[in-house]
C-alpha cells in the first residue's frame, strides 16, 4: 500500500489501540524516508559542486536556501554509504542452531549473536532504524522491507534462495569442506580454519540484492566466525565499498583473522563482483 493511502487508512482506523500501533509503525517509515531525503540532498549538493563546478553559494541560491544551511546539511546529513543498506527500517536476522544434545531448545551461536549485535551498531550509526528477527531452519520468506540475512545456504531455505540469485558466486561442498566458488572462472576459496594445520582465519560470502524495491544483504561465513569477520570489514570499509558498487547488486568474499571471538583483521579476498 502506498504511504499516502496508508496514512489515510491510519487516520480513519476506528480502533484506538490499533490506530496507535499503526501510527507508530508508519512514523518510523516516514522518519527513515526523511533521513534518506536528507542524504540525497547532501549527495546532490556535493555532486553539483564536484561535477558542475558550482560554488556552494551558487548551489544555495539554486536550492533557495542560505549558504549557512548548505554548510549545515553537508556536516550533519548522513553519508552516501547509508544507501548500502537501503532506506530503512532494516531487519537483521540470525539463525537458530539446533544442538544434538539439546533438541528441545534452539540456540543462537555466540558468533551469530555477536554478528547481529555488531551489525545493529553499524546500521544504527548510519541513522537507520533496526528490527530483529530469527531465522528458523525451515524459513523461506524474507521479512518485509530492507533486511540483513546472516545465514548459510544449508541452514535455511531463505539463504539458499538468495544465493541462487547470485550469477557469480556460490557455495559448494567438496572433499569434506565448504568452498566459495566463482562460477565463471572456477576459482575456489576455502576457510583456512579447515586447513591442516588449521589457521585462526575464516572467509565469508557477502551479497547485496535488490528485490522488489528492497535492499537485502546476505552474509554467510564458512563458519560462524566468518560472518563476524565480514561485519568487521563492512564496518571499516563501507564508504569505499559503496563508492565502488553504488546501489548495484553485487557479491564479494571477505577473509578475516580472529582470536577467540575477537576479529583481529579483515580484508577483501575477491570482488566485489557487480551483476
Amino acid at each position: 500500500m502506498e504511504a499516502e493511502s496508508e496514512f489515510d487508512s491510519v487516520r480513519s482506523d476506528p480502533d484506538p489501540i490499533r490506530r496507535g500501533q499503526r501510527a507508530s509503525a508508519l512514523l518510523v517509515v516516514y522518519q527513515q524516508r526523511a533521513t534518506e531525503l536528507a542524504r540525497l540532498r547532501k549527495e546532490a549538493i556535493e555532486e553539483a559542486h564536484r561535477l558542475r563546478g558550482m560554488s556552494y553559494t551558487e548551489i544555495a541560491a539554486a536550492l533557495g536556501i542560505t549558504k549557512g544551511r548548505v554548510t549545515q546539511i553537508r556536516s550533519t546529513a548522513p553519508g552516501p554509504e547509508r544507501a548500502f543498506f537501503g532506506v530503512g527500517p532494516v531487519a537483521i536476522g540470525v539463525p537458530w542452531r539446533y544442538q544434538t544434545t539439546d533438541r528441545e531448545r534452539p540456540l543462537i551461536a555466540a558468533e551469530d549473536a555477536q554478528t547481529g549485535e555488531q551489525l545493529e551498531r553499524l546500521v544504527e550509526s548510519l541513522s537507520l532504524a533496526v528490527t530483529r528477527f530469527q531465522i528458523e531452519p525451515d524459513r523461506e520468506a524474507l521479512p518485509d522491507g530492507d533486511a540483513i540475512v546472516v545465514c548459510g545456504p544449508k541452514s535455511a531455505p531463505v539463504a539458499a534462495n538468495l544465493m541462487e540469485r547470485d550469477p557469480v558466486l556460490s557455495m559448494i561442498k567438496d572433499a569434506g569442506r565448504w568452498w566459495i566458488e566463482h562460477e565463471q572462472t572456477g576459482d575456489r576459496y576455502c576457510s583456512p580454519a579447515d586447513d591442516d594445520p588449521a589457521e585462526s582465519a575464516d572467509i565469508a560470502y557477502v551479497a547485496r540484492h535488490q528485490i522488489g524495491g528492497r535492499t537485502i544483504l546476505h552474509v554467510a561465513g564458512i563458519h560462524g566466525i566468518g560472518s563476524l569477520g565480514a561485519t568487521h570489514y563492512l564496518t571499516g570499509h563501507l564508504a569505499e565499498l559503496f563508492s565502488e558498487t553504488r546501489e548495484r547488486e553485487c557479491s564479494f568474499i571477505v577473509r578475516a583473522t580472529y582470536d577467540g571471538l575477537a576479529i583481529t583483521g579483515s580484508e577483501l579476498a575477491a570482488g566485489p563482483f557487480r551483476w
